[in-house]
């Protein structure tokens, strides 16, 4: 075989494989790209017992992106600017960001702007509503459940006073508690998640094989018409 057709051919492999690894690639950054999906909002309360607008980021990029809570005025087409935060290293697994009103009431609607990048920069749909029956209970309130004064009216009669009729009967031995000891179930395994480079890494890593293949075939074959 002449010498021109081997390295055209063996040229040809490594356009294939090169091809196919930048595809990949591409791929991967695809689906690691930031879009306005990636984002929710929702009422929630905050540490302090405060009501908030939670807004979850799940971009698997890692896209940088701000987020500012509107409320909607009584006038159609008004909004008005009521806090700002940054959300500098989301996750695919979600990274949470507390929006605090100014006020707070049944019926309010507020709107939130998301700005990551180049990619997003625009409104969360729909529109936050706050509910009829959400309520935030305030820090350090005792629990309803649980009562914090104890009995102060003992009983005059002690129950473990003996009958005479059975004064010579042996005194019962109390009964051993039979209930099984809690498990440690309060115990949570760590969370894992994984990192949001391991796509792209396996893409490029599936490309460096390809085109080690197809150099590997291409010298084997010029050293075989070499031996000839």
């Amino acid at each position: 075989m002449p010498r021109s057709r081997r390295l055209t051919r063996a040229a040809r492999v490594i356009g294939t494989s090169a091809a196919a690894a930048a595809l990949s690639v591409a791929a991967a950054q695809t689906a690691l790209a930031c879009s306005i999906g990636d984002f929710s909002a929702a009422p929630a309360c905050d540490s302090a017992g405060k009501p908030v607008i939670r807004v979850t980021d799940k971009d698997g990029s890692g896209t940088p992106a701000t987020v500012t809570l509107l409320v909607q005025l009584n006038t159609p087409g008004q909004q008005r600017n009521t806090d700002t935060q940054k959300i500098d290293h989301p996750t695919a697994q979600g990274v949470g960001v507390d929006l605090h009103p100014l006020d707070w009431y049944a019926g309010e609607t507020f709107v939130v702007h998301v700005k990551a990048g180049d990619r997003v920069d625009e409104d969360l749909q729909p529109a936050v509503v706050v509910p009829d029956d959400f309520t935030c209970e305030p820090a350090g309130s005792p629990s309803p459940s649980v009562s914090a004064t104890p009995s102060a009216h003992p009983s005059s009669t002690p129950s473990a006073v003996p009958s005479p009729a059975a004064s010579g009967s042996a005194a019962p031995t109390p009964a051993a508690s039979s209930a099984p000891s809690p498990a440690g179930g309060g115990t949570r395994l760590a969370e894992t998640g994984a990192s949001s480079d391991t796509p792209v890494l396996a893409g490029a890593a599936v490309a460096l094989v390809v085109v080690g293949g197809g150099l590997v075939v291409a010298l084997r074959r010029r050293s075989a018409q070499r031996s000839r």
